[in-house]
């Protein structure tokens, strides 16, 4: 992202400090004025708003602490306020500590040190620029969210998940969101945020748990302190502390190691964390959503989660339908896709034929929502027509595809041959070894590919590919330096 040059204004009523101010900054290319007063900075501050204020105690008429107050109320701020660092005079520290107690950034103490100007200049900037990105980036996620579509649609699997939404969103209970990959699970979550929460004005930090090896989860959430371990260079916040006041959302949880999920209970039950390597329990006020698409009840009883932590995560349970149970959905969510995709690549904005249509409303989205936002973009991209046609669509839509096991008969209308066995585990895991195998050969190995395809995650892919015996051939050989030639 570009940076914007730092708006700053110096106000002191000393010519020969200004310049001083002004001469020291000069090489940092920030856009600068001055003004001798309160009231002249104030007719400045209406002509062109300013990013920093280096404002000075002692002014002519009112003075900087004053109009310090005046800058940060709401009818002058509007809610966004620039910067303030105080000027004061030596011994003032009394003064100083009050300015920062009404709103002030920092201060400096006359006579201050070039070096010390900059850098606390330099800091001030930083923030600015962390708060144009995190105003850039809302924009951003309500853009994106118009475009997501995955709560659009009218079938009573919809109605009942928007439902339970509007129950739970005012409350703090802890929320587990269920459904296959590609649902829309993360955008339930963010609903539960931002829809009449008390919360909304916090932050949502997302952790896909499947996505981080076993050794970073930890750190991940609840941070840690220098030297904590090789490469722990310097202290640093884990994500419990980041969405204090807000929303944690734990996607995947399923996926999650004993000793972490050990971690997880004690910080859901006490409030409090401790990060690696340190021994401060720092206290959080966080609504925790998680979600998974695992049968969390069978994980249970075959030892790999833990019983009262799936109690205590489930307090409310939201199970979203997959895509081929509310197939009339479908062509709403492709008009939303098709309205998204000539906006976001500047294309020209076609109907669907109704030939297409018929494809995608036969089609079992093994991938949900997120497969058909993904063949609807490639689609967009590829069709030259008026029209986006069926023969525009990516050859693996096949009308009819059957996704359940029929004893010794082919499972699928492609090829894919299971046979019945007495063990569902067994066969389940063999269909996903010959159906992702199939995948990767039409990606001729290429594992980010197959993954948009199956609407998964790589990482996510990876280690399911782990997980059926097939890293080996597609993670460790090879595949690795296609993925990266093709990022």
């Amino acid at each position: 992202m570009k940076q914007e040059k730092l708006r700053l204004l110096i106000v002191d009523d000393e010519e020969a400090s200004r310049y001083g101010i002004r001469r020291g900054l000069t090489t940092f290319g920030y856009n600068m004025s001055e003004a001798e007063s309160a009231e002249a900075a104030r007719a400045l501050l209406r002509q062109a708003p300013a990013d920093l204020l280096l404002l000075d105690v002692n002014l002519p008429g009112m003075s900087g602490l004053e109009f310090l107050r005046e800058l940060q109320s709401p009818a002058v701020a509007n809610g966004n306020p620039p910067l303030v660092i105080i000027i004061t005079a030596h011994g003032s520290e009394r003064m100083a500590v009050e300015a920062v107690k009404a709103g002030a950034y920092d201060y400096l103490s006359k006579p201050f040190e070039l070096d010390d100007l900059r850098l606390v200049v330099k800091n001030a900037a930083e923030t600015i620029q962390l708060r144009r990105e995190n105003v850039s980036l809302r924009r951003r996620i309500e853009v994106e969210r118009s475009q997501r579509g995955a709560l659009i649609g009218n079938s009573e699997g919809m109605q009942r998940v928007r439902s339970m939404i509007e129950k739970v969103a005012e409350t703090d209970a802890t929320v587990l969101v269920r459904g296959e990959s590609g649902t829309g699970k993360e955008l339930v979550a963010r609903e539960l945020h931002e829809k009449n929460s008390v919360r909304s004005a916090g932050a949502f930090v997302a952790v896909n748990c499947a996505a981080l090896p076993s050794e970073l989860i930890e750190s991940e959430l609840f941070g840690h302190e220098k030297g904590a371990f090789t490469g722990a260079a310097a202290r640093r916040q884990g994500k419990f502390e980041q969405a204090n006041g807000g929303t944690l959302f734990l996607d995947e949880i399923g996926d999650m190691s004993s000793n972490v999920q050990a971690k997880l209970l004690r910080a859901l039950e006490e409030r409090r964390i401790e990060r690696l390597g340190g021994n401060d329990s720092i206290p959080v006020d966080v609504r925790i959503v998680s979600a998974t698409h695992r049968p969390l009840e069978q994980e249970i009883e075959n030892g790999n989660f833990r019983a009262d932590l799936f109690y205590r995560l489930r307090v409310v349970t939201i199970d979203i339908p997959p895509l081929r149970e509310r197939r009339e959905d479908i062509p709403l969510l492709a008009e939303q896709f098709t309205r998204s995709a000539a906006e976001r690549y500047s294309l020209p904005l076609r109907q669907i034929a109704q030939s297409a249509l018929r494809r995608l409303v036969d089609y079992d989205w093994p991938g949900n929502v997120r497969e058909l936002k993904n063949t609807i973009d490639r689609a967009a991209i590829m069709a030259e027509g008026e029209e986006l046609r069926a023969e525009d669509l990516p050859e693996e839509i096949i009308p009819g595809v059957q996704r359940a096991i029929g004893a010794e008969q082919p499972a699928t209308g492609n090829g894919l041959s299971v046979p019945f066995t007495a063990d569902f585990r067994e066969d389940r895991r063999e269909f996903e070894r010959r159906y992702i195998s199939r995948c990767l050969e039409h990606t001729q190995g290429n594992v980010t590919r197959a993954a948009e395809i199956l609407g998964m995650h790589r990482q996510s892919l990876q280690h399911k590919l782990r997980q059926l015996g097939l890293g080996r051939r597609y993670v460790s050989v090879g595949s690795e330096a296609q993925e990266n030639a093709d990022e």
